[in-house]
């Protein structure tokens, strides 16, 4: 490139970063005049649970049987079977029942249901809130959950888990909210999580919820925080929370948890009870560069 050339060359790439520079300034002038302290939930999806039946087939699908034989006891030595059958998954008066029922025709004390979120409706960052009543009796397990749609990370726990709420019988008024990852899980009894006391959990519905953004997830029952989860900007073995998840929603029976004390096998059902399930994002103002 002769000298002119070359001159021309500077010319147009100081235009270039000068552009640049005189955009990051308006896009940071226009970001500061428009910001919020808090975030701006908008509604993206949700289910009220308003028509009687099996839940809406547009939104919900199941996962059928105990686990075998990939994940028999679906890893954790459940005493259940799931399924799809009216008896243990329905809507009536307004809210979701997934009921847990004693019944051995499927070589397990017990059947239940857990239902999953198709993939047209995974969540990457923004708001989930369940607003649900816990069953009760010594060996219940149920949950309200996240898993990616997607191993990116490898197999669990690599690619993540996000418990939103958790409850185990034998504590009644205790509410579990916790997260997975290649270095924090159970396995390694590493886990990081939160406990927070709601003593009505099992006679009154309470909102569990999450706010999950690329810096940290945020834990709450009825609004009130219990519990963060920060992002330390590791790698993904901390943080792999990058990627589509999807709900999940099921009640258990015993267990390497929920049984931890002993299964009450006078237990002829237990149901969890769920009002609605929402998902927001975040439509607070963001900086473009």
């Amino acid at each position: 490139m002769d000298l002119k050339g070359t001159i021309k060359f500077i010319f147009y790439l100081l235009v270039i970063l000068g552009g640049i520079a005189v955009l990051k300034l308006l896009s940071e002038f226009d970001y500061q005049s428009r910001k919020t302290d808090t975030p701006q939930w908008e509604l993206v999806w949700s289910d009220e649970f308003e028509k009687d039946g099996a839940p809406n087939d547009t939104i919900w699908q199941y996962d059928l049987g105990d686990g075998c034989p990939v994940l028999c006891g679906w890893g954790n030595n459940e005493q259940q079977y799931y399924t799809s059958d009216s008896a243990n998954v329905f809507v009536n008066g307004g809210q979701l029942h997934i009921k847990a029922i004693k019944n051995d025709a499927f070589g397990k004390p017990y059947t239940s249901a857990r239902i999953k979120s198709k993939p047209e409706f995974d969540i990457k960052y923004g708001k989930v809130c369940v607003k649900l009543k816990n069953p009760s009796g010594v060996g219940t397990w149920p949950a309200v959950w996240m898993l990616p749609t997607k191993n990116y990370y490898g197999y669990w726990p690599k690619s993540g888990e996000i418990d939103i709420m958790e409850h185990v019988g034998y504590h009644p008024d205790s509410i579990y909210g916790t997260v997975h990852t290649a270095s924090y899980n159970h396995l390694k009894r590493t886990q990081k999580g939160g406990t927070v006391a709601i003593p009505d959990n099992e006679s009154t519905f309470h909102k569990y919820s999450i706010e999950w953004n690329q810096d940290s997830i945020l834990y709450k029952v009825d609004e009130k925080p219990y519990f963060t989860f920060k992002n330390i900007n590791h790698s993904h073995r901390e943080w792999p929370f990058t990627k589509d998840f999807h709900i999940i929603m099921n009640v258990a029976m015993g267990g390497n948890w929920g049984g931890a004390e002993g299964l009450d096998t006078t237990i002829t059902t237990a149901t969890m009870e769920v009002d609605y399930v929402r998902v927001y994002k975040d439509s607070s103002p963001q900086k473009l560069f």
